[in-house]
């Protein structure tokens, strides 16, 4: 009885507590749906009086020639070529601080530590410089290179730790047969790794696909712009915000991130728990 009890207090508190944190997406959804001057008359009623679905059919459009539809795609390039890039460099550079023995290995790792503790607005100004010198401002280069030199240093620790938990053992019977030290990362590493993968690949997605300061800071052309600085087209300050279509492309933006979470949270369970038990 007393567990019965338990068990209806504890899925109570959850629901509850799921109910306050999907509120903010249910508005928003709901928002999107209601004429404009109905949005903040009843703010907090998630049911339109009518639905006005042209707020999705205006915010598709967009600005002029820079639809929606090319700032969907302009994301979706540099999320992916980021991605692809953190999965190579990471991996990389994990696998040689997990297996290799070379110099000032302890020192690179202590620098290594030291990047996950440094606030990026540190480093915010002296790369714009550096872009700025190599006349990259105003290209997806600032965006992407990054990924695929070194890595990002919390994907590496990560991947560390996963990759420590190998057994030793594998790689010496791999050794014996032949392969070197590729082959032993290609054959045996990489693919008892792919929980940490699916991990970082899940992580850099969403921090990519939802990255406002990066975009905003190098992107001036808006045919160049991602999905996040298309957002902040709708805001006017000086003029009328068209909150409807805003709200509109802010659901569609959050539909891949919904999808892949979905789909892939099982992965994402089982990296996160396999690093953190290894190590």
């Amino acid at each position: 009885m007393a567990k019965s009890v338990q068990g209806i207090v504890y899925h109570a508190f959850v629901s509850i507590l799921g109910l306050f944190m999907l509120y903010p997406v249910l508005w928003t959804l709901a928002s999107s749906l209601k004429p404009e001057n109905e949005i903040f008359v009843n703010a907090a009623s998630l049911i339109p009086s009518r639905l006005e679905w042209k707020n999705y059919a205006e915010g598709w459009a967009g600005f002029g020639t820079a639809g929606f539809s090319l700032f969907f795609r302009n994301s979706a390039i540099v999320t992916v070529v980021t991605v692809a890039g953190t999965l190579f460099s990471s991996t990389l550079v994990s696998y040689g601080f997990a297996r290799l023995n070379f110099r000032y290995k302890p020192a690179l790792f202590a620098c290594l530590l030291s990047t996950l503790m440094l606030p990026g607005q540190v480093t915010l100004i002296p790369q714009y410089i550096l872009f700025h010198k190599l006349g990259w401002v105003n290209t997806f280069l600032p965006l992407v290179v990054p990924a695929f030199i070194g890595g990002v240093p919390f994907f590496i620790f990560l991947m560390i730790q996963f990759i420590r938990g190998i057994p030793k053992e594998l790689d010496q019977a791999a050794f014996i047969d032949g392969c070197g030290t590729f082959g032993i990362f290609r054959h045996i590493v990489l693919p008892l790794t792919m929980p940490a993968l699916a991990t970082v690949s899940i992580f850099s997605f969403y921090w990519t696909w939802t990255d406002f300061m990066g975009p905003l800071i190098y992107l001036n052309k808006p045919e160049l712009y991602t999905a996040s600085l298309g957002l902040r087209m709708f805001s006017d300050p000086s003029a009328v915000t068209a909150w409807g279509p805003m709200f509109a492309m802010s659901i569609l933006s959050l539909l891949p991130v919904i999808v892949i979470f979905l789909f892939c949270q099982k992965y994402l369970v089982q990296g996160i728990a396999t690093t953190g038990l290894k190590g």
